[in-house]
């Protein structure tokens, strides 16, 4: 059994993060999505073999544009979401997932929540902690063989 934190849109918004240190500390992966990845900086410092950062559309330090992994015999797709446009569907992410042979894809850029399984892809937006945002969440997913469990977490 494997878990992972996803974040994303953090937008210069850091003081969630905080609330979450142990958390982060007890996983086995940390995917930041990006906007903005210098949010990341210092958990990558501190866990850099078990955390990916990705660029979003307003990263100007390092990240990665996508990253795909395996995690107990699943594979994963992360990405902002921005390339693939989210917000009209997806559709295109959807096929990039499968050209990449991922059965999970993580996605950021929308600032909205939401998790669910499509065509055997299990699709996972984090949400946002934009200070603008009226609800600051990231996803706890657990993996264990085929089953994923993904929970939406939200930060008071």
């Amino acid at each position: 059994m494997k878990t992972l934190v996803v974040l994303s849109d953090t937008h210069r918004n850091t003081a969630p993060l905080e609330k979450i240190f142990t958390v982060l500390a007890e996983s086995d992966y940390i995917v930041h999505l990006g906007d903005m990845a210098s949010d990341a900086k210092e958990i990558f410092c501190e866990y850099p073999e078990k955390t990916y950062v990705i660029a979003g559309n307003n990263d100007f330090w390092g990240g990665e544009s996508e990253v795909v992994f395996d995690m107990e015999g699943r594979r994963v797709f992360a990405c902002h979401g921005h390339r693939y446009g989210v917000k009209s569907g997806l559709e295109k992410i959807k096929e990039a997932a499968k050209e990449r042979d991922c059965d999970i894809v993580l996605y950021g850029h929308t600032h909205e929540a939401e998790t669910h399984e499509e065509e055997g892809i299990l699709f996972i937006n984090p949400g946002c902690m934009a200070r603008y945002s009226g609800q600051k969440t990231y996803c706890y997913l657990v993996v264990n063989g085929k089953k994923a469990v993904p929970t939406i977490v939200e930060i008071r």
